[in-house]
C-alpha cells in the first residue's frame, strides 16, 4: 500500500488566461471531486492564467451558484512556471499556456478546447459548465483508477 501522507500522487493546474472562466469551474469541480471521493491527500490542485483578470467573470460566478458552489470570492491568480514544474497534468482549456510551460517540463499536457465563457450568455455558460463538470469527473475516474491500480 502506498503512504499517502507524504506527497500526493497526482498534482493537476487548471489554467487558462485569464484565470476567471472555465478555469475556475474546472478547479471548483475537482474540488468537490476530490472531497467527494476522499482524495484529499491524493490529489493536489491548482489553478491560474497566463494573463488574469481582476475578478471571475459574473455570468460564471451566476452559472457556477445555480450548483450551489461559489466563485465570486475567489480572485484569479497568475500561474507560474515553477508551478507547473510541479505538477504531473496541465490542464489546458481551450487556450495555450505554452508562453509559461518551461521547455523542460515533462509532466502531462491536455486541452479542453472549451469555448471562453466571457461575455456569453448564461445559457451557454450553463453548457461550458456542463461540459467541465462531465469532463472533471472523467478526469478523476481516470486518475484514481490509476491510482488504485497501483496500490
Amino acid at each position: 500500500m502506498t503512504d499517502h501522507s507524504a506527497q500526493p500522487d497526482h498534482r493537476i493546474a487548471f489554467v487558462c488566461v485569464q484565470n476567471a472562466g472555465r478555469s475556475q469551474m474546472a478547479a471548483a469541480f475537482a474540488e468537490r471531486e476530490r472531497d467527494e471521493r476522499d482524495a484529499g491527500d491524493r490529489i493536489e490542485i491548482i489553478t491560474g492564467g497566463t494573463q488574469p483578470a481582476d475578478h471571475v467573470h459574473d455570468v460564471v460566478v451566476e452559472a457556477m451558484r445555480e450548483l450551489t458552489t461559489e466563485l465570486g470570492d475567489r480572485t484569479p491568480r497568475e500561474v507560474t512556471p515553477d508551478e507547473l514544474q510541479a505538477v504531473d497534468l496541465v490542464v489546458t482549456m481551450g487556450c495555450s499556456a505554452s508562453d509559461v510551460c518551461p521547455a523542460t517540463w515533462n509532466g502531462e499536457s491536455r486541452d479542453w478546447g472549451l469555448d471562453d465563457p466571457h461575455g456569453q450568455s448564461l445559457g451557454d455558460v450553463r453548457d461550458i459548465r456542463d461540459e467541465i463538470e462531465d469532463r472533471v469527473v472523467a478526469l478523476f475516474d481516470e486518475l484514481l483508477s490509476k491510482t488504485a491500480a497501483a496500490e
